[in-house]
Order: structure tokens, then sequence, then C-alpha cells
């Protein structure tokens, strides 16, 4: 066991640098001026530049990065709440005005968090300046309000109460609000360019495109003749071929994409300017432009084209002797950055992977694009419009209604109210739900939803995904950190070192209670604080002598064997903390109530060998540590953070949390400077983050729903420059978190029953993973969670329950999950502990210089849920033809048609006996009989619960106008309680 942690770990030095991250992975701003043949300027634009080639990584060896950050940034599949969580079920909406007199609706949803039995609310503002969404904890015992909802929504005073709405019909009123925040499907020009062409007419007037470039469209899509054509159109004729007869197109990750293709658009002789080309590329937000020739050749600028409302142009070159492309992109300066970052140099050799990194980078480019002031101003006064008239319409109608309706909390179902009154709102629900769901699933059919399963969810590997590192872990954590690849943990047992694969070991008994810890390995160093009010100490210890006592299996050490352990001056302390990059120097600031105290010590790095023989009187590391001064402040801090000065000589600063306020903190003269002053009246703070972009110190200031990054610049005249900047930003999480971990380019909010994951440049939202039970333990390198995971004794009794009590055809009033995880009968609690490697979720391939010595084993990757997850793959999607393969295959397993034989299992065995499908001679199509229930178990297993299901009718489809009966797929939509997915 000692091998993992006799040495320096790399995950330390890693971990330190977990803060560090640069803008410049996005580009840099550059004025870009086009000039004609002639060389006269014509006109001119400043954009941000992406080419790969800023030298970020000129300091790492090639091939020890690997791609983790190819994601949609905000999927619609976890920020469209009001379709996932409300459409179709029972929930509440409500009308009101604020203290500006500004109408605003807030709709909220006691929903099951993603079917994993935790009860909570959802709940979403709709008003002129935007959606607010956050989740509230569902208590069985503590009713909620319509004013608390609105209190976390920082929205207290009202000219008008809010009154509830009882309409079904509101539901499609809020739906098309919704959509408000943008397309799901996505239509991009692609513009092809000859060697040498230097303006936009010369570039539309290519009548066609060479090898290379059909070579390219034939990566992006699929060619599809537009007559007929009953997908998303893009905007192009597909009744009378007025803008061309083909076009590409392609669905990726649930999104519909149609490509304007300029050799596919209408080409006319006589008309220069291509104006009907121009008509479709010049009103795409995003235009891909493919340019022949060398490297070497004049190069293409966005400047060439004469567009207002193009904000982003990808250039692709692709060079024939090694099959590769190369990829650059110009963003119009007022666009948010978005990612993912083009790798250093931007070209690509595997086809597959170039592809799904264009499609997401456009994609995540469009949707940066609509936070631009032309763009949010329109949808600001398109929603402020929608939402004044609805006001209207519905308030005159309002004031009949039983005011005690009105006034009833959200927990609130009315058990004593009159039977007949029951019925009726009984019979009302029913009403609400049928309409809701006949909307989602129109909704869906129609495109204007996205497929909930992504094509790439079950290959491609998450740099999120955990492992299992100690299952059935039955000790209640206090604090931990990692030591190497094990973990120490404080628990109620005392303090164990816990290894993967192996049997704790105790380090101190339970006498010793450590309420923080840090594992310095560097430094031969342990930091702990023992919490006992008054008696409250910071402890130090050298790794070597607890290694030494773990070697020779010596007696287990108690609070009693510490006294000489204890830092002087640290009496009653309850709050520590130590500066992230401690090169120089480890500096502590130590709390005790309303003061500062300040200790270093000097760097001193030993090594092992040294460290093994050291003599019984240098076990103590307390004298290398010397006090340097005490500061005094108004209040005791709640959260404290070290930032590092430019120079480290007397411009370090202490990051202060309490009251409604951040200060800093001059560690040299003890001056304090606000930070950030809080406008709310509940103040929750979470965290304050130290990170360094480009060298330069930075925070990221966490509280209630909020994280802010404030820039905290160079000193001038012994005071820090705190004043607003460009480079300052803010988002807001769903849910409020209990800790926060920054591991670039990811920002971790963990809360008690999910794991938020953002982007730390922009706080886009990337994923959303529902962990029940979830505990943060340590996250100083590696992340390690503790979570709980029901193991049920019969999955196929508990699954028709759950059905049955969920199927929303009878709903009641009383809509509330009937009981917790811990409750549910047949089921056993275990509790286990989880790791997600940083090295994942940084992107570097970290080679670990200690191997354990036991035999390697097979470990599975398990999800942040606790279920194994089949090995990843690196390939983002299947092939055209592998699809197209499967597909035929699997229809002709659910026909019975395979010569071979299906494995011999229980449910295929019971599948043999059920009728084949029966052909119709008149329609041409193969048909169904009443009595055909053949399923795979792969679609058993994800049709579980549904309670509609609808098919592809050949005798509607043929009284369809210009329809063939066979070009329609047979079809299978299960409408669930979460989803609807169509498989075809």
């Amino acid at each position: 066991l000692m091998k993992h942690f006799c040495s320096s770990s790399v995950s330390e030095d890693l971990g330190c640098r977990r803060g560090e991250f640069s803008r410049r992975h996005y580009g840099s701003v550059e004025l870009l001026i086009s000039s004609d043949a002639d060389g006269a300027i014509q006109r001119a634009g400043r954009f941000r530049v992406e080419n790969g080639s800023s030298g970020e990584n000129s300091d790492y060896t090639p091939g020890t990065w690997h791609r983790t950050d190819v994601h949609l940034e905000n999927p619609e599949y976890h920020t469209r709440w009001y379709f996932k969580y409300f459409l179709g079920k029972v929930h509440q909406n409500y009308i009101g005005t604020d203290a500006e007199k500004n109408p605003f609706f807030l709709s909220v949803v006691l929903s099951d968090q993603n079917n994993q039995r935790i009860p909570q609310y959802h709940s979403i503002l709709w008003r002129k300046t935007g959606t607010q969404k956050i989740c509230l904890p569902y208590s069985p015992t503590k009713t909620l309000s319509v004013k608390s909802i609105l209190s976390a929504m920082s929205l207290d005073k009202f000219e008008k109460s809010p009154r509830e709405i009882f309409h079904p019909e509101i539901q499609k009123d809020l739906l098309v609000l919704e959509e408000q925040e943008g397309s799901v499907n996505f239509k991009f020009g692609v513009l092809y360019a000859k060697d040498g062409q230097l303006t936009d007419d010369e570039m539309f007037s290519n009548e066609t495109g060479s090898e290379n470039f059909e070579r390219f469209l034939h990566l992006l899509g699929d060619t599809i003749t537009l007559r007929g054509w009953t997908g998303y159109r893009g905007g192009l004729d597909t009744k009378n071929d007025t803008t061309g007869t083909s076009s590409v197109y392609t669905v990726f990750q649930g999104h519909e994409i149609m490509f304007h293709v300029s050799t596919m658009l209408p080409y006319s002789r006589e008309n220069k300017q291509q104006v009907e080309r121009k008509r479709h590329i010049g009103n795409d937000i995003v235009t891909i432009v493919f340019q022949e020739g060398e490297e070497s050749s004049a190069a293409f600028k966005p400047s060439m084209i004469r567009s207002h409302f193009t904000h982003i142009f990808a250039l692709v070159r692709y060079n024939k002797q090694n099959d590769s492309y190369r990829l650059k992109i110009f963003s119009e300066e007022s666009v948010p950055l978005f990612g993912p970052p083009l790798p250093s140099p931007p070209v690509f050799t595997n086809h597959q992977e170039f592809r799904d990194f264009v499609l997401v980078k456009l994609i995540n480019g469009e949707k940066a694009t609509l936070e631009t002031p032309t763009f949010s101003q329109k949808r600001q006064r398109t929603i402020d419009m929608l939402i004044r008239s609805l006001y209207q319409d519905l308030m005159p109608d309002l004031h009949k209604v039983n005011n005690m309706l009105n006034r009833r909390s959200f927990s609130d179902v009315l058990p004593e109210s009159p039977k007949s009154t029951r019925k009726k709102e009984e019979a009302r629900q029913a009403e609400f739900v049928r309409l809701g769901q006949a909307l989602k699933l129109k909704t869906t059919v129609k495109g204007d939803a996205t497929a909930n399963l992504a094509t790439t969810s079950f290959c491609k590997k998450e740099p999120w995904e955990s492992q299992s590192f100690c299952s059935n872990f039955p000790h209640e954590v206090v604090c931990a950190d990692s030591w190497g690849q094990s973990l120490l943990v404080s628990t109620d047992a005392g303090i164990l070192l816990i290894d993967d694969g192996q049997s704790s070991v105790q380090v101190f008994d339970k006498t010793l209670q450590v309420k923080q810890m840090h594992v310095l390995e560097a430094l031969d160093l342990l930091i702990a604080r023992t919490d006992k009010g008054k008696d409250s100490r910071l402890l130090v210890f050298r790794l070597s002598a607890l290694q030494k006592d773990i070697e020779t299996k010596q007696i287990i050490r108690s609070k009693y064997d510490c006294r000489e352990n204890k830092l002087e001056r640290t009496k009653g302390c309850h709050l520590y903390a130590i500066n992230t990059h401690h090169g120089s120097e480890l500096r502590i600031v130590v709390a005790i109530r309303n003061k500062l105290l300040l200790v270093t010590k000097k760097y001193n790095p030993c090594n092992s060998s040294a460290s093994s023989s050291l003599p019984p009187s240098s076990e103590s590391p307390v004298e290398e540590f010397q006090y340097i001064r005490e500061i005094c402040l108004s209040d005791p801090p709640v959260v404290m953070a070290l930032v590092d000065g430019p120079t480290g000589d007397s411009d370090n600063m202490i990051c202060v949390a309490y009251r409604h306020q951040f200060d800093l903190v001059n560690e040299s003269t003890g001056e304090s400077y606000r930070l950030h002053h809080i406008e709310a009246n509940k103040v929750n703070f979470v965290a304050a983050i130290d990170v360094y972009e480009d060298g330069e110190a930075g925070l990221l200031l966490c509280y209630n729903y909020v994280c802010q990054y404030r820039k905290v610049y160079p000193f001038n005249g012994g005071s820090p420059l705190i004043q607003p900047s460009a480079y300052d930003f803010h988002f807001s999480w769903n849910q409020v978190p209990y800790a926060v971990v920054c591991a670039f380019p990811y920002i971790l909010a963990f809360t008690t029953d999910s794991i938020e994951i953002r982007l730390v440049v922009n706080g886009n939202l990337v994923h959303t993973a529902v962990v029940p039970d979830l505990q943060l333990v340590a996250s100083r390198s590696d992340i390690y969670f503790k979570a709980t995971a029901a193991v049920s004794g019969s999955s196929d009794s508990s699954s028709k329950e759950m059905s049955s009590r969920n199927s929303p055809q009878t709903p009641t009033a009383y809509e509330i999950p009937e009981c917790p995880l811990s409750s549910l009968e047949g089921e056993v609690l275990c509790k286990s502990l989880y790791k997600i490697p940083l090295s994942n979720l940084v992107g570097r391939s970290i080679e670990r210089p200690l191997k354990s010595p036991l035999a390697p084993k097979v470990i599975t990757t398990t999800t942040s849920g606790g279920i194994a997850s089949p090995p990843a793959t690196h390939s983002l999607s299947l092939s055209r033809m592998e699809i197209k393969e499967i597909a035929s295959r699997t229809r002709k397993e659910l026909l019975g048609l395979l010569d071979e034989p299906l494995p011999k299992t229980e449910s295929t065995q019971k599948q043999r006996k059920l009728p084949r499908r029966q052909s119709d001679p008149k329609q041409g199509a193969v048909r169904s009989t009443s009595s055909d229930r053949i399923i795979s178990s792969s679609f058993e297993s994800y049709s579980e619960g549904c309670h509609l299901s609808t098919s592809s009718d050949p005798d509607n489809l043929a009284n369809r106008e210009e329809s063939s009966p066979s070009s329609y797929p047979f079809q299978l939509i299960s409408l669930y309680d979460e989803d609807i997915i169509d498989l075809k």
C-alpha cells in the first residue's frame, strides 16, 4: 500500500495547476481588412480569430493531450425545462406584476429528478429579460409558498400578488415563450471558394465544386431531394424547386441541420451578384467557407463577405498529401466565447472526429451569437410583447376564480376541501395533463424538440464519468484528502487510509476528530484542524512519520499522541486556508473568531530516503513554522481563499466572506478592500476559488445560486485595482451548491443530489448528473465523492409499481413521490466512494510514477449513479453504412427473419412463440397484427415505463399529399414521464 504514496505524486502538481486557464485558447481579436485585386480597401471588421497556433501547448509533449471538451453547450435536453419537466404533467402556473409593473409568469412542478426518485421543485420565472430556472428541495413537513420561491429568485416586491392560472391552454403559450430561447434545428451556409478568389461575387459565382469539395459535403451529411422533403427544410423550397433540386442534410445529437450549399442553390449567368444564393447564405448566422489552394496562397477574410447577419465563419482547407483538414474560426467581436477550443495545430487526420468537432463548434457558435446585443435585444422585445399580450388576455378571467385556490401553497393539495371541489380539481388536472401530453407529442413529431437520446451517449466516454473507488463504505465522512493514489479520510471511526481494492488502514483512532485537512506530499506534511470548540487546534504531521507507523504496524495514534504536533496560537480556530501555489513558501491563514493568524513555512523539499531515516526529535515539524502577524476583521469569516500576487513579496491577498460581502485583505498591511457586495436578504456563502488567467489572479465568488468571476489586477501604490472589467462575468446555478470545484475547462457544483458541470470561461451548462445522496469528499487533486445507490431485490415488481403510481392517465391531486429512496421496501442502502480522475477533466494523460503492487485488474468505468458502463470508444458516432447495417439487422431481428438464431434467453424464447408480422399486399409495407408484440430486449429496456406509443399507420400515410407509404419508416414513439424518444 505504501508504494502508492511514498514520493511526490504527479496528481498533486496537476492539482495545483487546476485553477490556471487562458482565454487565448479561444482566439484573439484582430482587425481584418479585405482588398480587391488592385489593392484597394473594400471592407474592414474586428473578429476573434481562432487558429490553434497561439502556442499555449508549446511546453507539453505532443500526444499527451486528449480532447475532453468537445461538448454541446447549454444542450436543450438540460435547458428546455418546460418541455422536459412540466409539459404533460400536473403543475402550477402563476401570473403577477413586479414592483415596476412588469408582468411575469411563474411555473412550478414537483418532479422526480430524472427518474432517480429524488423529489424536488423545478421553478421557471418568465420575465421580459429572459427566464430564470432554479431547483428547490422538497420537504414533506415544510410547505413551499409562491412568495418563498420568488424570494429565492430575488423577486420580493410585487405590484400585484401572483394568481394561479387554471386554463390548460396556458401550456401552449408558455411553450411558445420557451421556444424564444432559440431553435433546436440549425441552418448553416457552405460557400465554395477557389484558389485566388478575393470577393464574395467570385465565390458565389462558382457553378460547381471540386472533387475535394464534394468529398467534404459527403462528410457533412447526406444529399437529399428537396421536392417532397418532409424534414427540417431550413427555409428551402420543398415544393417547386425554386431553391434548387437537392441539398445536404444531417441529424447530429438530436439536432436537424440543413446546409445551404452555394453550388446547389440556383445559379444565374446574368446576375453576377448571385442574389438568390446570397439570400440564403447571407442570412445564415454561421457559414462554412471551403477554400481551395495551398496554405501560402491568399487566405479568406470575413470582411470579403458583405453580410450584416453572418457572425461566424469556419474556414476549412483540405490537404490531399496527408488526407487532413485544417480549421480556422472567425467570430465577430461581440460574440461571447464558445467552445470547444481548437487543437494546436488545428489539423484533423480523423475525418469523423473532424466532422463532429466542426458541428459542435458551429452549433455552440450560433447559440453564442444569439447572446449578442443584435439578437438578444430583439429576443427581449419579442418576449416582452408575448408576456404583456398574454397578461392582458388572462387577467380579466382570473378575477372570476376562487381566491382560495390562488392563495394555496404548492405542497397543499386541499385534503379538507369539499368532495365536490376535489372532484372538479381532479377533472381539471386530468384535462390539463391530457392537453399537455398531446402538445408534447405534437411538438416532438413536428421536429421542434431534440431527440433525448443522442447517438453519442452510448459510445462516447465523458470526462466526468466516475470510477468505483471503495464499495460499501459504512462510515460517515467528515473530510478527506488524496495521498498519492490513496485517500486519507476522517470518519466517525477515526482517520483511515483507503485504497482501491485494498482493506483500509487506521492511522488515528476516533479520539482525534479532524474537520479539515490537507495532504502536501511535496512538503512531507499533513495539516489538520481538530474541532472541539474552544479547544480547536491546528495540527501538523510529517507524512514520512505516519508512513513509518503504518509500515511497522505500530500502535494507532490518538489525540493524546499529538501534543507535540499542535501549532502555537491556533487554539479556538474554526477555519484555515493555504495557498494553492506554494512554490517558495507555504502560507497558512488561520481564522480564530474575527482574527486572522498568518503562518508560513519555508519550502524545503524532502526525498523519501532521507525522510525515512529522520531522528525521533524531528518527527514533529512544528518548529519549522513561523508566526508572521495577526489581522483583525469586523466579523468572523465564513469562507477564505489565499490569492498569490504577481511578485509574491508584499502583494499577496486574503479573500474573506462574511455578512453580505467579499473583501480582499492585504497580508502585509492588513488593509481591507471591498471586492463584492451581495444584494440579497439571505446569503449562503459557498466558496471563493483563486484562479489565474495567464498568470494574473482572479476569483470565482460563489454564493446562493450565483457564481461571479472577478479579476484582481496587479497593485498600484499598495492597493489592488478592484473595478469592473470586461473580463468579469457571472452565471447562475440551477440549484444552490454546497461545494464548487474548478478543473479547467470545467467548474463543477455539488448539491445533495446532483453534479452540475459548466465551463469556466463562459458559465455555459454542459451536463447535469443526478447522484442520489451525494457528498463531496475530496477535490484537491482527483475528485472523490460518496453516493448512495439503491440495490433492489426484485426489479420487475418495483418497476411495475412505479409505473402504476406515476401513470398520468389517471392523475390525482397527490402527485408527490410516495417514499424516499431509503424507505422503499426490499431495497438496501449501499454507500460507496467514487472517483473522477482529474486527468480526465483537464485533458492531460498522466502517467503516475508509482504503480499498484497488486496484479492489474480490469476496472469498469461507472457512471455517477454507480452503474457500470461498457468499454468506451473514442469515436463520436458510427458511419452511415454501419448505421444502415445495424438498422437492417435490427429490423430483421424484430421480424424474425434472421437465419442466425438469437441467443436462447428467456425473453427470446418467449418472442419466438409470438406471431410474426404480416404483409399487406395492398399497402406494399409490413403491417403488424394486434397481437404482435415482438420487441428486442434493448428496446424493451428503453421503453419501460412508457404509457403512450404511436406508429406510422400506412392507411393514414397513403392519404397524405405527394407521399409514398414506403418512404415512411416504422416509428415507435414512447412518451415518458420525463422524455420522448423517437426510435426508428
